[in-house]
């Protein structure tokens, strides 16, 4: 399967990542090239990750093609400069829009978690729609904690369908992948020109969307 390219120019390259995959090399040994390897394969040139998306999700990744513009974008989300938006579908009835705002820390093992002492960590969330047994939500991470989206929305009692690592049973719902696919990302690209990208939803999320009542 070929890589899903969504934009690129001499300097960046933003791309569509399969739920599954790693974006960079992790722990233990995983089925296929993480992304970031198999990119530059394509490319015959190494490529920089510029920000990470957990390898159950899916979407929309940007790496940097030279160091400069790695240095740039990496202020930029460091600056929260960057807009993102997720489609999550979570367990549970969510009955309006909110936000979480809830310090996150690490506690080991790669599992995160709401703590007084953990860093200061904001997340938007918006209703789209709502199922029998979940809802549809646009969520907006306002910080870049590591599992943000999937602890803030486990915090509040809607763990993320699909989840294997935070809820009370996993896979949340019984769910074969993670529902959380990066959708959107806004950014100004080091030429001083707005950037504007989306990926479109992937079949296998829109299978679980449909097999729950969604059209």
């Amino acid at each position: 399967m070929g890589i899903d390219i969504l934009y690129q120019d001499d300097h960046l390259i933003a791309v569509s990542k399969p739920a599954g995959q790693l974006t960079i090399p992790g722990r233990g040994q995983i089925p296929g090239d993480p992304l970031n390897i198999e990119l530059g394969k394509l490319l015959k040139r190494p490529v920089f990750i510029v920000h990470r998306l957990d390898r159950g999700a899916s979407g929309l990744v940007l790496f940097a093609k030279d160091a400069p513009t790695h240095r740039e974008l990496n202020g930029q989300f460091e600056h929260r400069d960057v807009k993102k938006t997720y489609l999550v579908l979570v367990q549970g009835r969510v009955d309006g829009d909110g936000r979480v705002d809830q310090p996150i820390k690490a506690f080991g093992s790669g599992r995160m978690g709401v703590h007084p002492s953990g860093k200061p960590s904001q997340t938007d969330y918006k209703v789209l729609e709502r199922m029998k047994e979940a809802t549809l939500l646009e969520v907006s991470p306002l910080t870049g904690r590591r599992h943000q989206i999937r602890v803030h929305l486990y915090s509040i009692g809607h763990p993320v369908m699909g989840d294997t690592l935070y809820g009370k049973v996993t896979p949340v719902g019984g769910i074969e992948r993670l529902m959380l696919h990066a959708r959107t990302l806004a950014f100004v690209d080091p030429q001083g020109r707005a950037q504007a990208l989306e990926a479109d939803v992937p079949a296998d999320f829109k299978s679980v969307l449909a097999r729950l009542g969604s059209a």
